[in-house]
């Protein structure tokens, strides 16, 4: 070999070396990052921008996967818990059960526990590693094809474990990818109807169906517009019908309602419809429980039978368990308490504020599906197993007496003669009971009472609410006190009972039949014109009027009544 050519050929070598580790560092680096993708899937971190928050203020929990085949989980975590680990095991419901007496305990249960059963499935517990199953999953599951089987066993190897305090699981991009996510691009069902109507005299409601997203902390409920959308609405409402009542509403969350091409990432999917409404408000007095939410809430919610997600906002969770047997007919899901949730919850079809018409009533033309208060009535006797639908036709049965029920008062708007008024009835016909209706009572024990009996009567008042439960053509008389009180007795319940298949007699107590005579002169304007009275505003004629009034009933001038109540049962 000659002299030079021996450097060229070592500078060779080293070229060749140096070129053979340079294709070993980039096969290394290939293999790393394949290695990398393929165990940490970062597609399922990375979020798409379009019409959602950048990731750093996406909710953390989202970052953490559920491993496919993990065995079954055994106990529940906290938020904190999950996100560093920490096996011990915590009583997630703990903090929703109210703290008092077992049976409290076991009634609260009952709210916060999902039903196994039910069509909705995101609110499905995790009992196999595996959870909420998507349209795809459920048509698979469904025999609907292999195609969908395919579809459904792909959706299941994108899961996450969302720590919240029922730890349901979720789906990531997969529902995005097979449309569960519309990010605004999917048809644009509400057309071009705008998201709320403020037009009722008495109730604000909202209503919104495509990508509805529902995020408590902001308290806000957004509505994604559709790609091309000029919608550009903004909205603020309580949800409480008593429009107008700025007393009322001073205690009602606020809440807005917008349309918006951007929000947050959803953390929770619903294949149902929600309600959202408050229950702060006047609720706690029996007339105000029952026109305020029962009526409203069975107009608005009946029509899902039972699918439905209520979400409620200023929760009063004594109030939850009290008519805990009318709301788990209305909805098969538990509560979502509005102010303390973290979730984004994100829906087809949400409804904000109730509707609600004129007190205590439903007006059939304007309601979803015509619904009336001879359904409420309907309604509300299922609800609680009631086992009349009618009343007893006087003599079909010869030694059973038709019923009548007075409901007693023990501070305001009281009975004198009570004594006499039932010596009276007897005399007349009737087997008399008499009972008592007020905020403590046992709400189930007093509808079975009531639906026992032919004929109700009580001076104007709350407990008179009670006649929901009466079976149909059944009586409901009404005592008014003096004051130029007929209207609002009229409006209050004569109306609604006429409207639920009731007959209705309304009586009105002369001078000589009220307690006022010990209070005032017999010459006094109090006397002579009451009307003139009611310009000093509600809170005057309640004080005068209603709680420092007794009624002593002329029992001959009434006794015309009761033999008309006893008419109204004949064939």
């Amino acid at each position: 070999m000659k002299s030079g050519e021996r450097p060229k050929l070592v500078r060779g070598l080293r070229q060749e070396s140096r070129r053979f580790r340079l294709l070993v560092i980039v096969i290394g680096f290939f293999l790393v990052s394949l290695t990398f993708v393929v165990i940490s899937k970062p597609d399922a971190i990375l979020f798409s921008l379009n019409g959602k928050l950048p990731v750093e203020q996406a909710p953390t929990s989202i970052l953490i996967k559920q491993k496919v085949n993990s065995p079954p989980a055994t106990s529940r975590k906290t938020s904190t818990d999950a996100l560093r680990g920490d096996p011990r095991v915590v009583d997630d419901e703990d903090d929703v059960r109210p703290k008092g007496t077992k049976g409290e305990e076991e009634e609260s249960r009952v709210l916060s526990e999902p039903d196994p059963t039910s069509g909705m499935t995101e609110l499905t517990p995790n009992k196999d590693g595996g959870g909420r199953k998507s349209d795809e999953e459920t048509l698979g599951g469904e025999g609907k094809g292999k195609e969908g089987e395919e579809r459904g066993h792909a959706a299941e190897k994108h899961k996450v474990t969302l720590p919240t305090v029922s730890n349901y699981t979720i789906h990531d991009t997969e529902d995005t990818e097979n449309g569960k996510q519309d990010d605004g691009t999917g048809p644009d069902l509400q057309g071009s109807k705008p998201l709320c109507d403020f037009s009722n005299f008495r109730a604000n409601v909202c209503e919104m169906r495509g990508d509805v997203r529902v995020h408590p902390n902001a308290t806000s409920i957004i509505f994604m517009e559709p790609a091309g959308s000029q919608r550009d609405e903004l909205w603020k409402i309580k949800p409480y019908p008593r429009k107008g009542d700025e007393f009322c509403l001073s205690h009602i969350t606020e809440l807005t309602v917008k349309s918006s091409k951007v929000a947050p990432e959803c953390t929770k999917y619903y294949d149902v419809p929600a309600v959202i409404f408050s229950l702060t408000g006047y609720t706690g007095n029996l007339f105000h429980d029952f026109t305020d939410v029962m009526v409203p809430l069975f107009t608005t919610a009946s029509e899902f039978n039972g699918e439905v997600q209520f979400l409620i906002t200023d929760m009063a969770l004594w109030w939850t368990i009290k008519y805990h047997t009318v709301l788990q007919k209305l909805s098969k899901y538990p509560l979502i308490d509005f102010s303390k949730d973290d979730q984004v919850h994100c829906f087809k079809h949400v409804i904000v504020g109730l509707h609600a018409y004129m007190e205590f009533t439903i007006d059939s033309s304007k309601a979803p599906h015509n619904y009336s208060m001879v359904d409420f009535n309907r309604f509300m006797r299922g609800a609680y197993s009631l086992g009349r639908d009618t009343v007893t036709v006087l003599g079909e049965y010869p030694k059973v007496k038709p019923r009548l029920l007075i409901i007693k008062r023990h501070r305001t708007r009281m009975f004198l003669n009570l004594d006499e008024i039932i010596a009276m009835a007897k005399e007349i016909g009737f087997e008399v009971v008499i009972d008592e209706a007020n905020v403590s009572s046992d709400i189930s024990k007093f509808a079975r009472l009531v639906n026992t009996v032919d004929v109700m009567m009580g001076v104007h008042g709350a407990g008179l609410t009670n006649c929901v439960f009466l079976p149909q053509n059944a009586t409901l008389i009404q005592i008014v006190p003096w004051g130029g009180l007929e209207w609002v007795s009229r409006t209050d319940f004569g109306n609604p009972a006429e409207l639920m298949g009731l007959h209705y007699k309304q009586y009105s107590i002369s001078v000589d039949e009220s307690s006022l005579t010990e209070q005032y002169p017999r010459d006094h304007e109090i006397f002579k014109n009451p009307i003139a009275f009611h310009k000093h505003g509600f809170d005057f004629i309640r004080q005068t009027f209603m709680d420092k009034q007794n009624v002593k009933l002329d029992c001959k001038r009434f006794r015309p009544i009761l033999l008309e109540a006893l008419d109204n049962l004949n064939p």
